[in-house]
């Protein structure tokens, strides 16, 4: 269990995703830019073997905005999109309509 103070810590604002690619040289990762309405950050997620990167561009999505960056296979990524994990598959979340990016999850 956790706290409300330390949830609250959590930065969670609803991105769009502007740009997708397969990380070379590798089977599991996709490097993502994401409009989060006051700036543009680059997320390495490893989804590729779940979603096309072509059919994430234009979605939007929660993602933990203060996390400590991290480098994968050289490439920072700065935050982590959230998503439900089903028998070992991410499956994505969305708001039930377009919001305005940077909208803060509550």
């Amino acid at each position: 269990m956790i706290s409300f103070s330390d949830f609250k810590k959590l930065d969670i604002r609803i991105g769009e995703i502007l740009e997708a690619e397969k990380v070379p040289d590798t089977d599991k990762l996709l490097r993502l830019l994401i409009d989060l309405g006051s700036e543009k950050r680059q997320i390495v997620t490893g989804m590729a073997e779940f979603y096309d990167p072509l059919h994430l561009i234009g979605k939007q999505v929660p993602v933990l905005t203060n996390l400590e960056p991290r480098k994968f296979r050289g490439i920072e990524s700065r935050g982590m999109i959230l998503a439900v994990d089903v028998e070992g598959r991410p499956v994505l979340l969305h708001p039930d309509e377009k919001v305005p990016s940077g909208s803060i999850v509550r």
